[in-house]
Protein backbone atom coordinates (compact mmCIF):
# COMPACT_ATOMS: atom_id res chain seq x y z
CA UNK A 1 0.00 0.00 0.00
CA UNK A 2 1.02 3.42 -0.87
CA UNK A 3 2.79 5.65 2.65
CA UNK A 4 1.46 8.44 3.00
CA UNK A 5 3.83 10.53 5.47
CA UNK A 6 2.78 14.05 5.04
CA UNK A 7 5.66 14.75 6.99
CA UNK A 8 6.77 18.76 7.21
CA UNK A 9 10.45 19.70 7.36
CA UNK A 10 9.67 20.35 11.21
CA UNK A 11 8.54 16.87 11.60
CA UNK A 12 11.15 15.28 10.25
CA UNK A 13 13.63 17.81 12.44
CA UNK A 14 11.68 16.23 15.52
CA UNK A 15 12.18 12.95 14.42
CA UNK A 16 15.87 13.42 14.10
CA UNK A 17 15.53 15.45 18.14
CA UNK A 18 14.11 12.28 19.25
CA UNK A 19 16.26 9.76 17.71
CA UNK A 20 19.48 12.59 18.99
CA UNK A 21 17.91 11.70 22.41
CA UNK A 22 17.41 8.30 22.52
CA UNK A 23 17.91 6.51 25.63
CA UNK A 24 20.07 2.93 25.64
CA UNK A 25 17.59 0.91 26.74
CA UNK A 26 15.21 -1.24 25.08
CA UNK A 27 12.35 -0.23 23.59
CA UNK A 28 8.29 -1.33 24.76
CA UNK A 29 5.36 -2.70 21.91
CA UNK A 30 3.20 0.26 21.84
CA UNK A 31 -0.37 0.27 21.32
CA UNK A 32 -1.77 3.46 20.27
CA UNK A 33 -5.62 4.51 19.90
CA UNK A 34 -6.75 7.78 18.01
CA UNK A 35 -9.70 8.87 15.62
CA UNK A 36 -7.36 11.32 14.09
CA UNK A 37 -4.09 10.84 11.87
CA UNK A 38 -2.57 12.31 9.20
CA UNK A 39 -3.26 13.43 6.30
CA UNK A 40 -5.31 15.35 8.40
CA UNK A 41 -3.19 18.29 8.72
CA UNK A 42 -5.11 20.07 11.74
CA UNK A 43 -6.32 19.68 14.99
CA UNK A 44 -5.22 16.74 16.48
CA UNK A 45 -3.58 14.42 14.29
CA UNK A 46 -0.31 16.23 13.75
CA UNK A 47 0.24 15.64 17.46
CA UNK A 48 -0.92 11.44 17.30
CA UNK A 49 0.63 10.90 14.43
CA UNK A 50 4.05 12.88 15.53
CA UNK A 51 3.65 10.89 19.14
CA UNK A 52 3.64 7.53 17.17
CA UNK A 53 6.91 8.67 14.66
CA UNK A 54 8.88 10.13 17.53
CA UNK A 55 8.09 6.77 19.57
CA UNK A 56 8.99 4.62 16.79
CA UNK A 57 12.47 7.07 16.10
CA UNK A 58 13.05 5.95 19.52
CA UNK A 59 13.10 1.98 18.86
CA UNK A 60 9.60 1.48 20.11
CA UNK A 61 7.76 -0.58 18.39
CA UNK A 62 3.91 1.33 17.92
CA UNK A 63 0.86 0.62 16.47
CA UNK A 64 -1.61 2.61 15.74
CA UNK A 65 -5.42 2.17 15.44
CA UNK A 66 -7.11 5.22 13.93
CA UNK A 67 -9.87 6.08 11.65
CA UNK A 68 -10.63 7.38 8.23
CA UNK A 69 -9.38 10.76 7.59
CA UNK A 70 -12.15 13.13 7.24
CA UNK A 71 -11.15 16.23 9.53
CA UNK A 72 -11.57 19.28 8.88
CA UNK A 73 -13.80 19.12 6.10
CA UNK A 74 -16.35 16.37 8.05
CA UNK A 75 -16.31 14.34 4.59
CA UNK A 76 -14.32 11.42 4.17
CA UNK A 77 -11.12 11.73 2.48
CA UNK A 78 -11.66 10.05 -1.38
CA UNK A 79 -8.62 8.18 -1.34
CA UNK A 80 -9.68 5.97 1.74
CA UNK A 81 -12.00 3.89 0.59
CA UNK A 82 -12.99 0.51 2.52
CA UNK A 83 -13.66 -0.56 5.76
CA UNK A 84 -10.46 -1.61 7.23
CA UNK A 85 -7.18 -0.60 6.01
CA UNK A 86 -3.50 -1.28 6.90
CA UNK A 87 -0.66 0.88 6.69
CA UNK A 88 2.85 0.92 6.94
CA UNK A 89 4.10 4.48 8.16
CA UNK A 90 7.59 5.26 8.22
CA UNK A 91 7.80 2.30 10.68
CA UNK A 92 4.69 3.00 12.49
CA UNK A 93 2.08 0.21 11.75
CA UNK A 94 -1.52 1.89 10.90
CA UNK A 95 -4.89 0.18 10.79
CA UNK A 96 -7.44 2.31 9.83
CA UNK A 97 -11.10 1.27 10.50
CA UNK A 98 -14.47 2.57 8.78
CA UNK A 99 -16.72 5.07 10.63
CA UNK A 100 -19.25 7.36 9.85
CA UNK A 101 -18.81 10.93 9.57
CA UNK A 102 -21.51 12.88 10.24
CA UNK A 103 -22.38 16.49 8.39
CA UNK A 104 -23.49 18.10 12.05
CA UNK A 105 -20.34 16.69 14.41
CA UNK A 106 -22.54 18.11 17.26
CA UNK A 107 -25.08 16.07 19.16
CA UNK A 108 -26.34 12.80 17.98
CA UNK A 109 -23.85 12.94 14.98
CA UNK A 110 -20.72 12.95 17.02
CA UNK A 111 -22.22 10.11 19.21
CA UNK A 112 -22.76 8.13 16.08
CA UNK A 113 -19.41 8.88 14.54
CA UNK A 114 -17.71 8.25 18.29
CA UNK A 115 -19.54 5.12 18.39
CA UNK A 116 -18.95 3.49 15.48
CA UNK A 117 -14.94 4.46 15.32
CA UNK A 118 -15.07 2.92 19.16
CA UNK A 119 -16.85 -0.68 17.79
CA UNK A 120 -13.91 -0.85 14.81
CA UNK A 121 -11.38 0.17 17.34
CA UNK A 122 -12.34 -2.63 19.34
CA UNK A 123 -12.94 -5.22 16.29
CA UNK A 124 -9.53 -3.95 15.50
CA UNK A 125 -7.92 -4.74 18.70
CA UNK A 126 -9.28 -7.92 19.64
CA UNK A 127 -7.91 -9.06 16.06
CA UNK A 128 -4.32 -7.80 16.96
CA UNK A 129 -4.36 -9.88 20.42
CA UNK A 130 -5.25 -12.99 18.31
CA UNK A 131 -2.33 -12.34 15.71
CA UNK A 132 0.24 -9.91 17.30
CA UNK A 133 2.60 -9.99 19.96
CA UNK A 134 0.80 -8.59 23.70
CA UNK A 135 1.18 -4.91 23.67
CA UNK A 136 3.44 -3.40 26.95
CA UNK A 137 0.88 -0.48 27.36
CA UNK A 138 -1.49 0.96 25.24
CA UNK A 139 -2.29 4.68 24.35
CA UNK A 140 -5.40 6.48 23.88
CA UNK A 141 -6.30 10.10 22.79
CA UNK A 142 -9.36 11.63 23.97
CA UNK A 143 -11.23 12.78 22.23
CA UNK A 144 -12.65 11.11 20.86
CA UNK A 145 -13.69 9.57 24.24
CA UNK A 146 -15.69 6.07 23.09
CA UNK A 147 -12.88 4.68 22.10
CA UNK A 148 -11.14 5.21 25.32
CA UNK A 149 -13.63 2.37 26.50
CA UNK A 150 -12.05 0.35 23.61
CA UNK A 151 -8.26 0.68 24.96
CA UNK A 152 -8.86 0.38 28.82
CA UNK A 153 -10.54 -3.12 27.96
CA UNK A 154 -8.09 -3.85 25.42
CA UNK A 155 -5.72 -3.27 28.27
CA UNK A 156 -7.70 -5.05 30.58
CA UNK A 157 -7.85 -8.07 28.15
CA UNK A 158 -3.59 -8.31 27.37
CA UNK A 159 -3.05 -7.27 31.19
CA UNK A 160 -1.17 -3.81 29.96
CA UNK A 161 -1.25 -0.67 31.94
CA UNK A 162 -3.10 2.34 30.06
CA UNK A 163 -2.76 5.90 29.43
CA UNK A 164 -4.83 8.26 28.04
CA UNK A 165 -3.85 11.60 26.42
CA UNK A 166 -6.62 14.48 26.97
CA UNK A 167 -6.34 16.91 23.93
CA UNK A 168 -9.48 18.52 25.04
CA UNK A 169 -11.62 18.21 28.51
CA UNK A 170 -14.30 16.45 26.22
CA UNK A 171 -17.78 16.86 28.63
CA UNK A 172 -16.47 20.59 29.33
CA UNK A 173 -15.94 20.96 25.69
CA UNK A 174 -19.04 19.89 24.90
CA UNK A 175 -20.80 22.29 27.64
CA UNK A 176 -19.67 25.60 25.55
CA UNK A 177 -20.86 24.48 22.58
CA UNK A 178 -24.63 23.35 23.73
CA UNK A 179 -23.92 19.88 22.26
CA UNK A 180 -26.94 18.13 23.86
CA UNK A 181 -28.93 18.53 26.67
CA UNK A 182 -28.10 18.99 30.12
CA UNK A 183 -28.79 15.60 31.12
CA UNK A 184 -26.17 14.25 27.80
CA UNK A 185 -23.61 16.62 29.54
CA UNK A 186 -24.11 15.27 32.78
CA UNK A 187 -23.80 11.84 31.34
CA UNK A 188 -20.62 12.53 28.92
CA UNK A 189 -19.05 14.07 32.45
CA UNK A 190 -19.85 10.96 34.47
CA UNK A 191 -18.21 8.80 31.44
CA UNK A 192 -15.43 10.73 30.98
CA UNK A 193 -14.51 10.71 34.41
CA UNK A 194 -14.97 7.13 34.62
CA UNK A 195 -12.39 6.10 32.11
CA UNK A 196 -9.93 8.71 32.96
CA UNK A 197 -10.01 7.11 36.40
CA UNK A 198 -9.81 3.99 35.27
CA UNK A 199 -6.58 5.01 33.55
CA UNK A 200 -2.91 4.35 34.82
CA UNK A 201 -1.71 7.72 33.75
CA UNK A 202 -3.49 10.52 32.46
CA UNK A 203 -1.38 13.21 30.04
CA UNK A 204 -2.43 16.66 30.00
CA UNK A 205 -2.23 18.67 26.31
CA UNK A 206 -2.37 22.33 28.63
CA UNK A 207 -1.56 22.82 32.61
CA UNK A 208 -5.01 24.37 32.56
CA UNK A 209 -6.61 20.90 32.03
CA UNK A 210 -5.44 20.40 35.83
CA UNK A 211 -8.60 21.65 37.56
CA UNK A 212 -11.17 20.12 35.32
CA UNK A 213 -9.89 16.73 35.16
CA UNK A 214 -9.52 17.13 39.02
CA UNK A 215 -12.58 18.21 39.42
CA UNK A 216 -13.86 15.25 37.66
CA UNK A 217 -12.13 12.85 40.36
CA UNK A 218 -8.82 12.06 39.09
CA UNK A 219 -6.71 11.88 41.22
CA UNK A 220 -3.83 14.58 40.98
CA UNK A 221 -0.73 12.11 41.40
CA UNK A 222 -1.81 10.27 38.09
CA UNK A 223 -1.86 13.58 36.33
CA UNK A 224 1.55 14.70 33.70
CA UNK A 225 1.39 17.93 31.48
CA UNK A 226 2.87 17.36 27.93
CA UNK A 227 2.13 19.96 26.20
CA UNK A 228 2.01 20.52 22.43
CA UNK A 229 4.36 21.36 20.20
CA UNK A 230 5.21 23.29 17.22
CA UNK A 231 4.81 21.26 14.02
CA UNK A 232 5.45 23.36 11.31
CA UNK A 233 8.34 25.73 10.22
CA UNK A 234 8.77 29.53 9.74
CA UNK A 235 8.41 30.46 6.11
CA UNK A 236 10.83 32.37 4.26
CA UNK A 237 9.62 36.17 3.94
CA UNK A 238 9.97 35.63 0.30
CA UNK A 239 7.32 32.86 0.07
CA UNK A 240 4.72 34.66 2.09
CA UNK A 241 5.30 37.63 -0.18
CA UNK A 242 4.87 34.99 -2.96
CA UNK A 243 1.19 33.83 -1.75
CA UNK A 244 0.27 37.60 -0.85
CA UNK A 245 0.82 38.02 -4.66
CA UNK A 246 -0.57 35.54 -6.04
CA UNK A 247 -3.96 35.56 -3.82
CA UNK A 248 -3.84 39.29 -5.13
CA UNK A 249 -3.68 40.86 -1.37
CA UNK A 250 -2.55 44.28 -1.84
CA UNK A 251 0.12 45.00 0.36
CA UNK A 252 -1.63 48.48 1.89
CA UNK A 253 -4.57 46.43 3.34
CA UNK A 254 -3.64 44.40 6.55
CA UNK A 255 -4.51 41.02 6.11
CA UNK A 256 -6.29 39.05 8.95
CA UNK A 257 -5.80 35.68 8.84
CA UNK A 258 -8.03 32.18 10.54
CA UNK A 259 -6.46 28.86 9.85
CA UNK A 260 -7.70 25.71 10.77
CA UNK A 261 -11.34 24.61 11.58
CA UNK A 262 -14.34 25.89 11.17
CA UNK A 263 -16.72 24.86 13.64
CA UNK A 264 -18.39 25.82 16.80
CA UNK A 265 -15.67 25.98 18.91
CA UNK A 266 -14.18 28.83 16.53
CA UNK A 267 -17.54 30.66 16.53
CA UNK A 268 -16.38 32.69 13.55
CA UNK A 269 -19.65 34.40 13.18
CA UNK A 270 -17.87 36.89 15.49
CA UNK A 271 -15.11 37.22 13.02
CA UNK A 272 -17.82 37.46 9.88
CA UNK A 273 -19.93 40.66 12.12
CA UNK A 274 -16.08 41.96 12.95
CA UNK A 275 -15.63 42.70 9.27
CA UNK A 276 -18.86 43.95 8.67
CA UNK A 277 -18.54 46.51 11.48
CA UNK A 278 -14.82 47.54 9.71
CA UNK A 279 -16.75 47.31 6.12
CA UNK A 280 -19.10 50.00 8.03
CA UNK A 281 -16.13 52.22 9.42
CA UNK A 282 -14.08 52.14 6.25
CA UNK A 283 -11.43 50.32 7.58
CA UNK A 284 -9.13 48.30 5.43
CA UNK A 285 -9.03 45.11 6.95
CA UNK A 286 -8.99 41.67 5.03
CA UNK A 287 -10.51 39.02 6.90
CA UNK A 288 -9.27 35.94 5.37
CA UNK A 289 -10.83 32.34 6.46
CA UNK A 290 -7.88 29.16 5.22
CA UNK A 291 -8.98 26.10 6.49
CA UNK A 292 -12.72 24.17 6.39
CA UNK A 293 -15.54 22.61 9.18
CA UNK A 294 -18.65 21.78 9.54
CA UNK A 295 -19.81 25.69 9.84
CA UNK A 296 -18.06 26.73 6.22
CA UNK A 297 -21.30 26.60 4.21
CA UNK A 298 -23.27 28.60 6.95
CA UNK A 299 -20.42 31.05 7.59
CA UNK A 300 -19.89 31.58 3.77
CA UNK A 301 -23.45 32.42 3.36
CA UNK A 302 -23.01 34.55 6.87
CA UNK A 303 -20.55 36.67 4.83
CA UNK A 304 -22.72 37.29 1.89
CA UNK A 305 -21.32 39.89 -0.36
CA UNK A 306 -18.47 40.86 2.06
CA UNK A 307 -15.80 42.20 0.24
CA UNK A 308 -13.26 42.39 2.74
CA UNK A 309 -13.83 38.68 3.48
CA UNK A 310 -12.10 35.07 1.90
CA UNK A 311 -12.69 31.97 2.11
CA UNK A 312 -9.60 29.34 1.62
CA UNK A 313 -10.03 25.69 1.33
CA UNK A 314 -6.99 23.84 3.17
CA UNK A 315 -3.60 23.73 1.03
CA UNK A 316 -1.01 21.24 1.57
CA UNK A 317 2.06 21.19 4.61
CA UNK A 318 4.42 22.65 2.30
CA UNK A 319 2.16 26.02 1.23
CA UNK A 320 1.00 26.47 5.08
CA UNK A 321 3.72 28.14 6.43
CA UNK A 322 3.60 30.49 3.83
CA UNK A 323 0.04 31.06 3.98
CA UNK A 324 0.45 32.35 7.44
CA UNK A 325 3.59 34.31 6.40
CA UNK A 326 1.45 36.26 3.88
CA UNK A 327 -0.84 37.81 6.74
CA UNK A 328 -0.14 40.93 8.97
CA UNK A 329 -2.22 39.53 11.53
CA UNK A 330 -2.87 35.70 12.70
CA UNK A 331 -6.40 35.42 14.18
CA UNK A 332 -7.48 32.55 17.27
CA UNK A 333 -11.29 33.02 18.10
CA UNK A 334 -13.07 31.15 20.78
CA UNK A 335 -16.65 30.33 21.11
CA UNK A 336 -17.58 32.14 24.97
CA UNK A 337 -17.57 29.37 27.72
CA UNK A 338 -14.22 28.06 26.74
CA UNK A 339 -12.56 28.29 29.62
CA UNK A 340 -9.58 25.61 30.80
CA UNK A 341 -10.85 22.63 28.91
CA UNK A 342 -9.28 22.97 25.59
CA UNK A 343 -5.83 24.17 24.04
CA UNK A 344 -5.88 25.38 20.35
CA UNK A 345 -3.67 23.83 18.25
CA UNK A 346 -3.09 26.71 16.09
CA UNK A 347 -1.29 28.69 18.43
CA UNK A 348 1.66 26.22 18.01
CA UNK A 349 1.60 27.24 13.92
CA UNK A 350 1.19 30.91 14.82
CA UNK A 351 4.02 31.50 17.11
CA UNK A 352 6.21 29.73 14.57
CA UNK A 353 5.26 32.02 11.71
CA UNK A 354 6.67 35.27 13.04
CA UNK A 355 3.67 37.34 13.03
CA UNK A 356 1.37 39.08 15.46
CA UNK A 357 -1.51 36.81 16.75
CA UNK A 358 -5.03 38.48 18.27
CA UNK A 359 -7.29 36.10 20.25
CA UNK A 360 -10.84 36.40 20.98
CA UNK A 361 -11.12 34.15 24.17
CA UNK A 362 -11.88 34.91 27.81
CA UNK A 363 -8.86 36.01 30.22
CA UNK A 364 -8.57 32.61 32.54
CA UNK A 365 -8.66 30.03 28.92
CA UNK A 366 -5.64 28.38 28.20
CA UNK A 367 -4.98 30.12 24.89
CA UNK A 368 -5.49 33.58 27.24
CA UNK A 369 -2.54 31.74 29.33
CA UNK A 370 0.19 30.98 26.22
CA UNK A 371 -0.45 34.23 24.90
CA UNK A 372 0.56 35.74 28.25
CA UNK A 373 3.40 33.36 28.80
CA UNK A 374 4.75 33.80 25.10
CA UNK A 375 4.28 37.81 25.08
CA UNK A 376 3.36 36.90 21.36
CA UNK A 377 -0.01 38.41 21.10
CA UNK A 378 -2.80 40.71 22.46
CA UNK A 379 -6.28 39.11 23.88
CA UNK A 380 -9.61 40.46 23.86
CA UNK A 381 -12.97 39.63 24.87
CA UNK A 382 -15.06 36.72 23.02
CA UNK A 383 -18.28 37.22 20.90
CA UNK A 384 -17.36 41.28 20.75
CA UNK A 385 -16.60 42.56 17.19
CA UNK A 386 -15.97 46.22 18.46
CA UNK A 387 -13.48 44.80 20.70
CA UNK A 388 -11.84 42.82 18.14
CA UNK A 389 -11.83 45.41 15.58
CA UNK A 390 -10.78 47.67 18.18
CA UNK A 391 -7.78 45.48 19.01
CA UNK A 392 -6.66 45.20 15.03
CA UNK A 393 -6.74 49.24 14.97
CA UNK A 394 -4.18 48.61 17.98
CA UNK A 395 -2.49 46.59 15.90
CA UNK A 396 -2.39 48.47 12.75
CA UNK A 397 -1.74 52.17 14.56
CA UNK A 398 1.20 50.40 16.34
CA UNK A 399 3.65 48.73 14.45
CA UNK A 400 6.66 48.73 17.32
CA UNK A 401 4.25 46.38 19.35
CA UNK A 402 3.12 44.71 16.12
CA UNK A 403 6.82 43.42 15.85
CA UNK A 404 7.83 42.68 19.10
CA UNK A 405 4.88 40.22 19.18
CA UNK A 406 5.63 38.79 16.22
CA UNK A 407 9.12 38.32 17.06
CA UNK A 408 8.33 36.91 20.46
CA UNK A 409 6.59 34.04 18.62
CA UNK A 410 9.43 32.26 17.38
CA UNK A 411 11.49 33.11 20.39
CA UNK A 412 8.67 31.00 22.46
CA UNK A 413 8.51 27.92 19.87
CA UNK A 414 12.32 27.42 19.92
CA UNK A 415 12.57 27.59 23.78
CA UNK A 416 9.16 26.03 25.01
CA UNK A 417 7.45 24.29 21.78
CA UNK A 418 10.00 22.33 20.36
CA UNK A 419 9.46 18.62 19.19
CA UNK A 420 12.19 16.73 20.58
CA UNK A 421 11.89 17.65 23.97
CA UNK A 422 8.17 16.78 23.53
CA UNK A 423 8.63 13.32 22.62
CA UNK A 424 11.49 12.66 25.05
CA UNK A 425 8.68 13.48 27.64
CA UNK A 426 6.25 11.31 25.94
CA UNK A 427 8.79 8.40 25.73
CA UNK A 428 9.17 9.16 29.47
CA UNK A 429 5.50 9.08 30.75
CA UNK A 430 5.02 5.72 29.00
CA UNK A 431 8.05 4.13 30.32
CA UNK A 432 6.70 5.14 33.43
CA UNK A 433 3.21 3.18 32.79
CA UNK A 434 5.27 0.68 31.57
CA UNK A 435 6.66 0.11 35.15
CA UNK A 436 3.35 0.57 36.30
CA UNK A 437 2.40 -3.00 37.65
CA UNK A 438 -1.07 -4.19 36.59
CA UNK A 439 -4.08 -4.43 38.34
Amino acid sequence: MERRTGVTPAREEGLEEARAGARPTHGLRIALVGLNYLPEPTGIAPYTTGVARGLAALGHEVSVVTGMPHYPAWKRHPDYPGVVRHEDDGGVDVTRVWHPVPRNPLGAGRVGLEAGFALGAAAALTHHRRTRPRPDVVVAVSPALLSVAAALAHGRAVRAPVGVVVQDVYSRTAVSTDAGGGTALRVAAELEGRLLRRATGVALAHERFRRPVTALGVPADNLTVLPNWTHVTRADPAAGDAVRARRGWDTRTPVVLHAGNMGAKQHLENVLDTARLAADSGLPHRFVLLGDGARRRALQARAGDLANVEFIDPVSDEEFPAHLAAADVLLLNEVPGLHDMCAPSKLTSYFAAGRPVLAATHDDSAAAAELATSRAGLRVDPARPEDLLTGLQRLREHPDLAADLAAAGPRYAAEQLAAGPAITAYDRWIRDIGDTPWN
